[in-house]
């Protein structure tokens, strides 16, 4: 859960300054003390993640989430739904290179792509940079998100305007569920699995078996963000969707990266009926050629290197039985709904 909190730089003698709430309202002096305004984010039991803003640029709620836009000293502007930072101004970069790239570069040649979710449009902004791509469809089932990311987010506006990119709002897997055509990759650009959330029953076998695969043309890929996936953190939900899939496709590749923003090493999850055989200098050859512009992250060796987990979670991955059904699901830590405002 998502906390906005300002300090006057005083102690009120319980050791943390903490006062009473303001609903979200920042003032700069308090009892003649200039104030700073901190986001801070619960982790886990006992880890909170925080940092200083410059302002609030907007908050405000849909039927389904709490959206905020901070200004934040370190990582500039950065999307908080329900509580939970999404993406930052200075490396959401590193999230959609290594989400989107992976599986358009393995595939022979990536035309029409399916994004569950994404509405900030950046995932689609990675996938139009693509020479091949013909046909972006993105489904995000918050119609007001994806038009707060329009008004906000000006670094995707190009994106948003592409002939290319066909947007519904729906809920993905209905969507997916009813349309017959096929697409060469299919993308899962989806909020974390949170207890009491939807998104989990999109990290399922049977959503996996029955809606997904089907819907992947010969040789198609699939990916998905699949939560955190530090040395301590990979058990949450990263081993168990790894798992999860292997029960469904032939060829299942892990593979991760540190977003400073999240305060942890993130991972995704690639999955096809076609192995993944590229090396870095094949990798960095259709990269040349395919993708518009420079990426700012990923090239071949650090796409090789990210598929090379650690001694400890690969061993771990590689022991995982957890298969996530919607009656066995994981959850990350934390509800993320309904960010709370107080005055330090």
């Amino acid at each position: 859960m998502g906390d906005i909190s300002y300090s006057n730089g005083t102690n009120n003698g319980n050791g943390n300054g903490n006062g009473n709430g303001v609903n979200g309202k920042a003032h700069s002096v308090l009892n003649g003390y200039r104030k700073s305004c901190w986001y801070e984010e619960e982790i886990e039991e006992n880890l909170r993640w925080s940092f200083a803003l410059n302002s609030i640029l907007h908050t405000g709620a849909t039927p389904y989430q709490d959206i905020a836009l901070l200004d934040t000293k370190p990582f500039g502007k950065a999307l908080v739904i329900d509580g939970k930072l999404q993406s930052a101004e200075t490396d959401e970069f590193i999230y959609h290179e290594c989400l989107v790239h992976p599986p358009l570069l393995h595939h022979p040649n990536p035309k029409t792509i399916f994004i569950m979710g994404g509405g900030e449009g950046s995932t689609a902004r990675e996938l139009l940079r693509h020479r091949t791509v013909e046909k972006v469809v993105m489904c995000d089932i918050d119609e007001e998100v994806v038009e707060f990311c329009k008004s906000y987010l000006i670094v995707n506006s190009e994106a948003f305007c592409d002939p290319r990119l066909e947007l519904i709002i729906n809920d993905a897997r209905a969507e997916l569920e009813h349309r017959e055509e096929q697409y060469d990759v299919i993308i899962g650009d989806l909020a974390d699995p949170i207890e009491g959330g939807p998104c989990y029953k999109l990290y399922t076998k049977s959503f996996y078996e029955l809606i997904v695969k089907p819907r992947l043309s010969k040789e198609g890929v699939f990916v998905t963000q699949a939560g955190p996936a530090g040395i301590f953190s990979h058990t949450e939900v990263f081993s168990c969707i790894y798992n999860t899939l292997r029960q469904v496709f032939k060829y299942v590749v892990p593979y991760s990266a540190h977003v400073p923003s999240y305060a942890d090493i993130w991972g995704w999850i690639m999955a096809s009926d076609t192995p993944f055989e590229l090396s870095a200098d094949e990798l960095d050859l259709r990269i040349k050629q395919r993708i518009k512009g420079e990426n700012r992250y990923l090239d071949g060796k650090t796409l090789s290197s990210a598929s090379t987990l650690s001694k400890a979670v690969r061993q771990s991955m590689d022991n995982e039985t957890h298969v996530y059904t919607e009656g066995t699901a994981r959850f990350i830590y934390g509800h993320g709904h309904g960010s709370a405002y107080k005055q330090n």
